[in-house]
């Protein structure tokens, strides 16, 4: 894994600068999540950005629990019900005055929380969402869910996509999850999508894989 701090710095800023350049009618464009829009992806960004800067403010004691691939093994289908999630997402999105007021408050969080992620030791331990992990494996989990939804982001957009160094890190966590490499045809952005379910299998992908094609997707 590169460099912790850099690998976060590299996914933070390169979302930010995304979500920056958005107009206000981009931001209903469609993502590469179902029903959601870029505003809607912001507002969800921005507290993941807001929980790094909790977590790396907040020591945790004990023993780490989880890592940076284990961290992903709680990811479970949507269920009935779900779609609730997204209608009080929209609702605290317009609260914070759409798009424009969403990516100037995620440049400013996501800039802090590279700040605190630079002033704590890789080995530190930190708490989120119920479990305990070293500030490397932590750092990781972030980069990573900012690299694919930052795929998510661009599906329909004529923006840039992640860096290579993210891109290469979402990667290794989905081979971790599978418990072998994913096929060499497959570059680092359509590993991602392919691996999050985000893009169907082939034909060509599901005979290479075999029996491992029952694990798909890896993580949503």
């Amino acid at each position: 894994m590169p460099d912790p701090v850099s690998l976060l710095s590299t996914a933070y800023g390169d979302l930010s600068a995304v979500l920056s350049s958005l107009t206000v009618a981009e931001g209903w464009e469609p993502t590469g999540c179902a029903g959601w829009t870029p505003v809607d992806l912001g507002f969800h960004l921005l507290s993941d950005a807001r929980r790094a800067l909790v977590a790396l403010n907040t020591p945790a004691a004990g023993s780490a629990d989880t890592d940076a691939v284990d961290y992903w093994t709680a990811w479970r289908p949507p269920e009935p019900g779900d779609d609730e999630e997204l209608w009080s997402t929209r609702v605290a999105a317009s609260v914070h005055g759409g798009l424009p007021g969403i990516a100037a408050r995620y440049a400013e969080t996501s800039a802090a929380a590279v700040v605190a992620a630079g002033r704590v030791r890789p080995e530190d331990l930190v708490g989120t969402q119920g479990r305990v992990l070293t500030v490397a494996d932590f750092l990781s989990t972030l980069a990573v869910e900012a690299a694919v939804h930052h795929l998510d982001l661009v599906v329909r957009l004529d923006r840039p996509g992640p860096a290579a160094e993210p891109l290469g890190e979402v990667r290794r966590v989905l081979a971790g999850l599978l418990g072998r490499p994913l096929p060499d045809r497959w570059d680092d952005a359509t590993a991602a999508r392919r691996g999050t379910g985000r893009e169907p299998l082939t034909d060509e992908d599901r005979v290479e894989l075999g029996s491992s094609v029952a694990a798909f997707p890896l993580f949503g």
